[in-house]
């Protein structure tokens, strides 16, 4: 590894050519600074894992040299694995008003409230760690208070963008202050480091303002039961909802953990004045059905989520069937289209109505589309881009548009080291980038055997063989054949491979089968043999001994 202190690096750990598990560092003159902390979900690439985070290793390695981990906003995919991740990272943590409220809930599940130095700092505000001075800029965003750093380094200005649109009426929180972005563009900017989910996108995001003044009408035609699904965090679009619900007669009731978690930071902060505290789901039991509407959790499909769970008529509190309407006020985020397509089809099959953001104005995106991402250059006039937070396509997207906008553009993916000053900025070096699947309560490396025998099983099935024998290697009885997933125990062609497997155990030589290990690795090859005569795959085989004394 390259070791250069007389310089100004920026290396993404998470989040650079893939959506979710944002975690940045900068480097300057030997000092580290961490920007987000997030996590992602599983999807259909990894069917055996629910949530991901990235691997801090590179970092924790320095975290002597860690000054800090600024959080931009309060989305998961940017501060959802710091409770996960933090005991590696031993750093002080800086945060908006609602970012940290948010956080603290999170780290109070994790036991770590008491441990984590959090500083809450003002939009507007600056900080000064080592050789880095940031200033935070107000970004309108679907969640409230999202911050742009302005870092100002002995080697130039750097603006890491986070998640941000133009809105021009947000409806909660701040539009984005371009008078602030158009300061900075004066002073000059080395390089923007800038979203790039929405970079292949023309035109403009839309404004949240649209979503609330279409709710009502939209709602106000409906009979039954309404449930509406969106990103817990989008505090603006939770008071759209609830101020449409009241405006129609309705009721609010709000099921799934991570929503009350955020009514409750929300409120803590000063927002949701407006609206009244929202019903539990034991409370919505007794209203009518034509006076409720519900707001459920689970917009990507989430596998346990409350929206799942009504969708799987598995929920031990809501149901929802014919004459009833579901509202998925969200986009699709890329990787969750075959789970929120298992939910609507379950909805549908129970008589459910559908509406989507395909045919009705229920949504519109927190990230820029082409005219934003035209019109923030045009601000900013940055000399470098560097695209982030998004897959290829987006940032190949986002590259032509800088390099139209007068920015040259650099295109680099996780684990790379851009060293941005001095000289011409240029990939110098690259960091060991991996994942770890949040497992229960523990973290589990995607690449080690544990998540690797869990694919296996997952698709090839798990044969399990257990063996009897006494002291001298003579086998008791019949060994014993399991698997679950490849054949029903009383399946006659279960019967026939214990009887090949016995045999095959039995003609092994006698001093072969008092030695343990050589017999379980002999055991094991016979297991396999049978199996794969019997089917066309690799299942994972093990084999559980027994030894009786006399």
């Amino acid at each position: 590894m390259t070791n250069i202190d007389g310089d100004l690096a920026f290396l993404p750990l998470g989040g650079t050519g893939e959506i979710g598990m944002n975690l940045n560092l900068y480097r300057c003159n030997g000092q580290w600074l961490a920007v987000d902390c997030g996590l992602g979900f599983g999807g259909p690439e990894h069917p055996e894992v629910d949530v991901m985070v990235p691997d801090p290793g590179f970092i924790a390695d320095r975290r002597d040299k860690l000054l800090g981990l600024i959080i931009t906003h309060a989305h998961e995919d940017h501060l959802g694995a710091v409770a996960w991740l933090w005991r590696q990272l031993k750093c002080p943590v800086y945060a908006t008003p609602f970012a940290a409220a948010v956080l603290r809930r999170k780290l109070t599940e994790a036991g770590l409230l008491g441990e984590v130095p959090l500083h809450v700092v003002q939009s507007g505000s600056e900080l000064t760690l080592g050789d880095f001075s940031i200033e935070f800029v107000a970004m309108a965003h679907s969640v409230p208070e999202a911050q742009a750093l302005a870092i100002t380094t002995p080697y130039g200005l750097i603006l890491h963008s986070g998640d941000w649109k133009l809105d021009p009426d947000p409806v909660v929180g701040p539009v984005t202050d371009e008078a602030t972005l158009k300061r900075l563009g004066d002073r000059g900017v080395l390089a923007i480091i800038g979203d790039s989910t929405n970079a292949t996108v023309e035109g403009h995001s839309g404004s949240e303002a649209e979503v609330r003044r279409a709710l009502p009408e939209l709602i106000r035609h409906l009979s039954g039961r309404v449930a509406v699904t969106c990103f817990a965090s989008n505090v603006a679009r939770l008071e759209s909802i609830a101020l449409a619900a009241l405006a129609v007669g309705r009721q609010v009731a709000i099921a799934g953990r991570s929503l009350r978690n955020i009514e409750a930071a929300a409120r803590e902060c000063g927002y949701l004045a407006d609206v009244p505290h929202f019903l539990s789901e034991d409370a919505a039991a007794d209203v009518p059905d034509d006076n409720l509407l519900l707001i459920l959790s689970g917009s990507q499909g989430e596998a346990r989520s409350a929206m799942s769970r009504v969708a799987a008529d598995t929920h031990p509190r809501i149901a929802l069937g014919e004459g009833d309407t579901v509202i998925f006020s969200s986009r699709v985020i890329p990787g969750n289209e075959r789970a929120i397509n298992l939910v609507q089809d379950n909805l549908a099959r129970r008589g459910v109505r559908l509406m989507t953001d395909d045919d009705h104005m229920v949504h519109v995106s927190g990230h820029p589309a082409r005219d934003e991402l035209r019109r923030i250059y045009a601000l900013v006039r940055p000399e470098w881009s560097v695209p982030v937070h998004g897959e290829w396509r987006h940032l190949t997207a986002h590259a032509g548009l800088a390099r139209e906008a007068g920015a040259k553009p650099l295109m680099l993916e996780d684990g790379d080291i851009l060293r941005l000053a001095p000289g011409t900025p240029q990939i110098v070096d690259s960091a060991p980038v991996g994942r770890f699947a949040v497992d229960g309560n523990r973290l589990v490396p995607m690449t080690g055997g544990v998540l690797a025998a869990r694919r296996r099983m997952l698709f090839n099935g798990v044969v399990i063989g257990s063996l009897a024998l006494d002291e001298n290697g003579r086998l008791l009885g019949q060994a014993q054949i399991s698997a679950p997933g490849l054949f029903e125990t009383e399946d006659p062609e279960t019967a026939r491979m214990v009887a090949e497997f016995t045999a095959a155990v039995a003609d092994l030589p006698a001093p072969l089968r008092r030695d343990d290990f050589a017999l379980g690795e002999s055991a094991r090859a016979s297991l396999r043999r049978v199996v794969g005569r019997r089917v066309q795959k690799r299942p994972l085989v093990d084999v559980h001994l027994m030894r009786i004394d006399n």
